[in-house]
């Protein structure tokens, strides 16, 4: 049976910026993306996705005609909710309250209708989902995802070892580690949460790892790092400093000294040396964020609640962002002192003001950052930023 993860029109635009580049269920919380999830619980050899337009050449849907399981991008499954789907028959629907969760559709293009009309026959979940419908409700459930998906991943598994003397492990039971991972002189807690070290990562010299903690393929772990719990270091990802409760969507790096906390980074992003994130205000007042959807900033409802950074962002050295900052697509922050708490995307400058950053310069800056790692910014990618830029041309200043 086909799979076809659908973007929520409800939910989407309340998951800016980071959906600007990616469908809902692209996102990672966790180990996996929430697409790697659904494919690994039902068993799919391959997923698609329903999203926007000019995303589908980069996550393409594949052939919907015919009969498919549509589920919602935004709903992280368990072992419960993954049997519950795999149960229905044609025509039938799963609901959680008013969200719809899940159908099995005779006809996947008309899942638009389905969304606003729903099937005849429908059924509730028999427990509560986890939703993933604002930016901080990433790194909120990070910690409790990232044992999920180890429990999934390793079930029946057998870790490699350790294989490094200096390495001082604790709980070594909830540690795996996949093959071609390099560890040097680094200390290992999993007694509060497990730590899953993916394929060919690398933890460095004197680095301090707490668990929950996702260190997924190739990602590096810096020399002297202190990872604090409830962190997921995306693929290819490098991390330095002092980290807490964070996620690293990918191909992103904070490879120096500073504090990132309560955060989420998007993929091609750079923090320069010694930037800091605020995550808690002097009054300890709830944290208010930027919403794409509302215009506004609204309030999470958190105490704690530090930087929402989108693809292609990145920052100078010395770089301090205001607790609960909201940085767009392909911007370009520096200079002293604090910016103002919502960056728009391709935005150049800092506290001083910002000016656009142009297309044509930033496509620049990207071919030769993804250069480095030796992927082409392709016709593909080059279309998507074009497109995320007219989009964003109202929210900034010139």
């Amino acid at each position: 049976m086909r799979v076809l993860l659908f973007d929520d029109p409800a939910i989407r635009p309340h998951l800016l910026p980071f959906t600007f580049t990616r469908p809902v269920a692209a996102l990672r919380c966790g180990i996996l993306t929430i697409a790697e999830k659904w494919q690994h619980r039902l068993a799919a050899a391959v997923v698609g996705y329903l999203t926007q337009p000019y995303l589908q050449a980069k996550f393409p849907a594949g052939d919907v005609r015919g009969p498919a399981l549509l589920v919602n991008g935004a709903v992280c499954p368990d072992g419960l909710l993954a049997r519950q789907v795999l149960a229905l028959r044609p025509g039938q629907a799963l609901y959680c309250d008013e969200l719809l969760v899940a159908a099995h559709v005779a006809d996947a293009t008309q899942v638009a209708e389905l969304i606003q009309d729903g099937l005849p026959e429908t059924r509730q979940v028999a427990e509560p989902v986890t939703v993933i419908d604002r930016p901080w409700q990433l790194f909120l459930r990070n910690g409790v995802e990232i044992r999920r998906d180890f429990a999934l991943l390793t079930a029946g598994r057998t870790s490699q070892p350790v294989n490094d003397a200096p390495t001082i492990v604790y709980g070594a039971e909830n540690i795996f580690i996949e093959e071609g991972v390099k560890i040097r002189a680094a200390i290992l807690n999993a007694e509060d949460g497990p730590i899953y070290l993916g394929k060919n990562a690398q933890v460095h010299e004197g680095a301090i790892i707490r668990g929950p903690l996702a260190l997924c393929e190739g990602a590096h772990i810096n020399v002297g790092a202190k990872m604090r719990g409830d962190n997921t270091v995306g693929p290819y990802s490098k991390v330095g400093g002092e980290v807490a409760n964070s996620v690293l969507l990918g191909y992103a790096n904070k490879g120096h000294d500073g504090y990132l906390g309560n955060s989420v980074i998007g993929e091609w992003c750079n923090l320069g040396a010694d930037t800091n994130t605020s995550n808690l205000k002097n009054n300890y007042a709830p944290v208010k964020v930027w919403s794409h959807a509302a215009h506004r900033f609204v309030d999470t409802g958190q105490t704690f609640c530090g930087l929402m950074m989108g693809d292609h962002s990145k920052c100078g050295i010395n770089t301090m962002f205001n607790t609960g900052t909201v940085v767009g697509v392909g911007a370009n922050v520096f200079g002293a002192g604090f910016p103002r708490q919502f960056i728009p995307s391709f935005s150049w400058g800092g506290a001083a003001g910002f000016e656009t950053f142009k297309l044509p310069k930033m496509n620049e800056v990207t071919e030769r950052v993804m250069a480095r790692r030796n992927l082409p910014y392709d016709a593909v990618e080059q279309a998507i930023m074009a497109e995320v830029f007219a989009a964003t041309k109202d929210d900034r200043i010139a």
